[in-house]
């Protein structure tokens, strides 16, 4: 009987990443989907902002874009279950021995997970991929078996997903979401 190795499970794992990608949309608008929650008088179960932007410098732009979000529903909506979960390239700057070039991308993380009760993830099997484990993310970053798996997970659960990509990077970036527009 052979032992699995990671490249047995390599191609099984990349099936997997392919197919729930091909089940994302290629654009989805953030903005509107948090105007969409804002105009209700109830909450959803909860808020997962799926982060995949593919740029290695990507949560430099969507953690500052995400935490805005959390502020808006989280002035309207308190008690809101909110959860980050990031596995694209850009979740490398959440290694440790990243602290110090992505300084506020931590802080800002920190702060979130600490402070809003907001859980950040990172995908365990894409750092696998890379020769990385648990123990190369801070305390504050929780890692996932697989973020496409964790997602699913919680919109299972009756979360409602935000995608934050590339496509909606520029998304009314300098203004934040109105609840009269």
């Amino acid at each position: 009987m052979s032992r699995n190795t990671r490249s047995d499970l390599a191609i099984p794992l990349l099936v997997i990443v392919l197919v729930f990608g091909l089940l994302t949309p290629l654009h989805a608008d953030s903005d509107k989907t948090i105007k969409q929650i804002l105009s209700t008088n109830s909450a959803p179960e909860g808020v997962v902002f799926e982060i995949a932007t593919g740029d290695s410098n990507g949560l430099s732009w969507a953690i500052p874009k995400v935490q805005t979000y959390i502020k808006q529903l989280r002035e309207k909506f308190p008690e809101l279950s909110i959860a980050v979960v990031t596995h694209g390239r850009e979740m490398f700057a959440m290694q440790e021995t990243a602290t110090k070039q992505n300084q506020a991308v931590h802080q800002t993380v920190r702060s979130l997970t600490r402070d809003q009760d907001v859980p950040v993830y990172v995908c365990g099997t894409y750092a696998g991929w890379r020769g990385l484990a648990e123990e190369d993310f801070p305390d504050y970053v929780d890692v996932a078996a697989a973020g496409p798996a964790q997602i699913n997970d919680l919109v299972a659960l009756g979360y409602t997903r935000i995608i934050i990509s590339n496509k909606n990077r520029n998304q009314n970036e300098k203004t934040p979401v109105s609840q009269s527009d």
